[in-house]
């Protein structure tokens, strides 16, 4: 409700963030407004002895709002960049008013490090850049190197949770002077311990690739092949955008224009599915 309500995120793209059906997204919201005018909610702030138990939700609203700015589930535009800075802001509030938790600090640092790709994801025409082929040095470095400070602060003060190694994943990257330097062996290791914490579709997907990019495609596609056996899977064109991506790399052209073709069917971007079709047309000469 907060993300339809405050956020005024439509319901599709709510469902998206949460990898559910949107049907199945406006039967909560339903249930959800039915149990808030039940208990006589009100729209106030709770009392602060209530707030550190309410953080993580307010983490997941401020995460699911920067991810539908920093890529878009539909529409003409990659990105949103209005909407990702009002959730880095919302996200740099809290961390004011929670300076010590290390969640917060890892979601703010995680936000940072990723937004600081965006002036780079684009080409002039507005169609996406994927990270191999991004040019760096247009990348943000004051984002980087906030994010950096803010990550390693939270570092080696014990519990580790889902932002801090989602930050972490962010700063390898971000350490890479180009794409074919990237520690890949270091980010599965981390998408291992993030698939253990919060397994998940997304997740599995980065997984993959971070272990194709490690050991091997065909090694990243075992990992994929049990989400074409999930409903939710099969629906997913990122799931088979991972998977075409992995059989291109893996030399199985027949497999991957397939797969291609499928995600490009699937998705309700437009400047993702005018990059897979030219991935698609790459492969098949048209």
């Amino acid at each position: 409700l907060c993300l339809r309500a405050v956020a005024g995120l439509s319901v599709a793209q709510i469902a998206t963030g949460f990898g559910v059906p949107a049907r199945t997204m406006t039967q909560r919201l339903t249930r959800a407004r039915s149990a808030l005018r039940a208990a006589g909610a009100r729209f106030e702030l709770p009392p602060a002895e209530e707030l550190p138990a309410r953080v993580n939700a307010v983490l997941d609203a401020c995460y699911l709002i920067f991810t539908e700015g920093y890529t878009a589930t539909t529409g003409a535009q990659l990105q949103d960049a209005d909407l990702a800075a009002e959730a880095i802001m919302l996200t740099e509030q809290l961390h004011r008013a929670l300076p010590d938790h290390d969640e917060v600090t890892g979601a703010l640092a995680l936000m940072l490090l990723t937004h600081a790709r965006s002036p780079a994801r684009t080409d002039p025409a507005g169609d996406l850049v994927p990270l191999a082929e991004q040019d760096r040095s247009r990348w943000r470095t004051d984002l980087i190197a906030r994010g950096r400070q803010l990550l390693e602060g939270t570092l080696g003060r014990g519990h580790v949770g889902r932002f801090q190694l989602e930050a972490a994943i962010a700063a390898v990257h971000a350490d890479a002077p180009t794409y074919a330097e990237t520690d890949w062996l270091q980010i599965s290791v981390l998408y291992d311990l993030l698939s253990k914490l919060v397994p998940s579709q997304t997740v599995t997907l980065n997984h993959a690739v971070a272990v194709a990019m490690a050991h091997g495609a065909h090694t990243g596609l075992l990992m994929i092949d049990p989400l074409l056996t999930d409903p939710g899977g099969v629906q997913e064109h990122r799931v088979h955008a991972v998977r075409a991506h992995l059989l291109e790399l893996a030399g199985e052209t027949a497999a991957a224009v397939e797969s291609y073709r499928q995600a490009a069917r699937l998705t309700t971007s437009l400047p993702e599915q005018r990059y897979l079709l030219r991935r698609l047309a790459a492969l098949t000469g048209d």
